[in-house]
């Protein structure tokens, strides 16, 4: 996937650091591709967490997450050791589905770019379901389906 111009994190975007650890590194001495994907996911579901919206709301609104996609774009390495953020937002929310975006820093500079596409689907059925305004606010948007966080 190409990225862009304008991949830059939103004024609420959420903040995830953490380190990169020994099980994280493949015999090429770097963090493997199969790390990154988790650490996508973790940065979402803390984001998740941190706008009331973890797993407890979730299943009081009776619906679940499921990623349909992730696109990563690697542009440094990660190494043992070293310290990453991920800054991580809901680009946009709509009918049943949210691309969210994550930034990968060291030090300042980018390590990675993902978009990952989530469906939201209704916990009882598996069938999507469209994203109720509760999801919508808790992200910033203005409780309609829209492709801007509200101002």
């Amino acid at each position: 996937m190409a990225y862009r111009a304008g991949f830059e994190p939103t004024n609420n975007a959420y903040t995830h650091r953490f380190g990169v650890l020994p099980g994280d590194i493949d015999e090429l001495g770097h963090a493997n591709n199969v790390v990154w994907v988790r650490w996508v996911n973790e940065a979402a579901i803390a984001h998740a967490a941190a706008v009331g919206m973890g797993a407890e709301p979730l299943g009081r609104l009776s619906v679940l997450w499921v990623v349909r996609r992730h696109d990563i774009e690697y542009l440094l390495p990660a190494l043992l050791g070293e310290q990453l953020e991920a800054l991580t937002w809901a680009h946009s929310l709509r009918g049943a589905t949210s691309l969210r975006r994550t930034l990968f820093k060291r030090d300042g500079h980018t390590c990675a770019r993902a978009e990952t596409t989530w469906a939201l689907l209704d916990a009882a059925t598996g069938r999507p379901r469209r994203i109720p305004p509760e999801l919508l606010t808790a992200y910033g948007f203005d409780g309609a389906p829209a492709d801007e966080p509200s101002a």
